[in-house]
């Protein structure tokens, strides 16, 4: 541990090393740059299929960073309002190269899905439909319920390690599915359970493990680039949070309030920044949760869609790379495309979607590289390493009944709402059975788990089935 030094808390928690050293790790930027854009390319399937991507690549494959330092970011992302993947990857971006780091990883994670969804949103725009493109979203779609269960797969076997695990992950998907308890809600609730069992001196909570332990899973930080260590740069002090505030917030800020200054509160323009700026605040839960209420106010209120266009988008944001709230990109395109004032419609969509891009997403790095340096200082603090380890189960258990819903909405035409007791859930209608859909889905399914195949591969393969069924009729 060259050029290390211990530091303990003032709690007497296991002291974390922090070295001085500078790139000790060995990854230039030039090559974290195509590795966090294949990570972006390969970014389908919302959050979860996103998250396996990143684990798959940064930990399995590329050995940046341990199990336990993975997941531990991880917990402290699915906190935060706003897309936990992207967040994921700037936090991982940053421990690896500063701040410059986290801005290339942040910035190219979503920098596929912000072309993805303009274009399509061209298209929409222009001829109201999508065509043939509607094929290739159904074939997309069927593919992206195995990605989600791979997900589930992987981050489980890691997380779930124990019955307690387990029975936390089962109580989240139980909770969101049959009892609609809040996310934020249950992710309070199971960091209370770790938090609390840890401080009684339980060891269920704990993940990760120390090097050359045969019965851990995943690699241990030790064997990792990054090594067990604190690098220098991730030293939290007031003067850095104080400077990532300012510098992040000004980003964010400025521009809304000079939109709102100079063309008034009325305008589209301005009514966008603030819209959006307000739901990046308030986007606990998951993109679900929030897209719920951005239709409801882009239909009822703004009047910026029509009724069914919202989840047009939800379609091109969830068979597109990238985060699904980048369906927002579409919502501030049609919005500005509708009203462009004295700008080419296009010209103004273009505008548009882009200004909403930009208020949902600048916050993000507010949030990682004003928080993280802290929630690094405290990785070696039993108490909240064992309710991150909670909430960590906790999101395999929303992982799962994200590919319920999944096969629910791809395999079925439509639901009906159950209502017993003080359950409810969404049932599905036999009768709208999809049979090709179903098809596609098991199809993929076997690829991943039983032939271990690709994902490009997988997605290209249901993307052509889906345009050549649309082509002869059936979709």
């Amino acid at each position: 541990m060259s050029g290390a030094s211990l530091r303990a808390d003032d709690a007497g928690n296991a002291t974390v090393p922090v070295t001085t050293g500078l790139g000790g790790h060995g990854v230039t930027i030039t090559e974290a740059f195509w590795v966090w854009l294949r990570v972006a390319a390969l970014s389908f399937g919302g959050p979860a299929g996103q998250i396996a991507v990143m684990h798959r690549i940064i930990v399995d494959e590329k050995g940046w960073i341990g199990e336990a330092r993975f997941l531990h970011a991880l917990s402290y992302c699915t906190l935060l309002p706003g897309p936990e993947a992207q967040q994921l990857a700037i936090y991982i971006g940053w421990l690896m190269h500063r701040t410059r780091g986290g801005i290339m990883a942040g910035g190219l994670f979503v920098l596929p899905g912000i072309i993805a969804i303009m274009a399509l949103s061209y298209i929409y725009a222009r001829w109201g439909q999508v065509g043939a493109v509607a094929g290739l979203f159904f074939g997309l779609k069927s593919a992206v319920l195995a990605v989600v269960l791979q997900a589930v797969v992987r981050v489980g076997s890691r997380a779930l390690r124990n019955p307690a695990m387990l029975g936390i992950a089962a109580a989240a998907s139980v909770g969101i599915f049959f009892l609609s308890m809040p996310f934020p809600l249950i992710v309070l609730a199971a960091g209370l359970v770790g938090w609390l069992g840890t401080r009684a001196g339980s060891s269920l909570f704990q993940i990760g493990g120390g090097h050359g332990s045969g019965n851990e899973k995943g690699r241990a930080e030790a064997d990792s680039l990054l090594g067990a260590e604190m690098p220098a740069h991730a030293q939290a002090t007031i003067a850095g949070a104080l400077r990532a505030a300012g510098v992040w917030l000004v980003l964010w800020l400025v521009p809304v309030a000079t939109l709102l200054l100079t063309l008034g509160t009325g305008n589209t323009f301005s009514r966008i920044a603030l819209f959006f700026s307000e739901m990046a605040v308030v986007t606990f839960g998951g993109a679900y949760a929030v897209l719920a209420y951005v239709a409801q106010q882009a239909v009822l209120h703004y009047h910026w869609l029509r009724p069914g266009e919202m989840l047009d988008g939800l379609g091109m944001a969830e068979t597109t790379p990238g985060p699904l709230i980048m369906v927002t990109q579409f919502v501030g395109f049609m919005a500005a495309y509708r009203d462009p004032g004295a700008l080419h419609p296009m010209l103004a969509g273009t505008l548009g979607g882009l200004l909403t891009t930009w208020v949902t997403f600048t916050p993000c790095f507010l949030w990682i590289f004003l928080g993280a340096p802290f929630i690094e200082r405290l990785r070696g603090n039993k108490a909240l390493s064992g309710a991150l380890a909670a909430i960590t189960a906790a999101v395999v258990g929303v992982i799962l009944n994200l590919a319920v819903w999944f096969a629910l909405h791809t395999w079925f035409h439509a639901t009906r709402p159950v209502r017993a007791m003080s359950l409810g859930f969404d049932a599905p209608v036999l009768a709208s059975l999809d049979p090709w859909a179903l098809a596609l889905s098991i199809a993929a399914l076997v690829a991943v788990f039983r032939f271990k195949a690709s994902m490009i591969p997988i997605l290209l393969a249901c993307s052509a089935a889906g345009i050549a069924l649309h082509v002869v009729g059936i979709v």
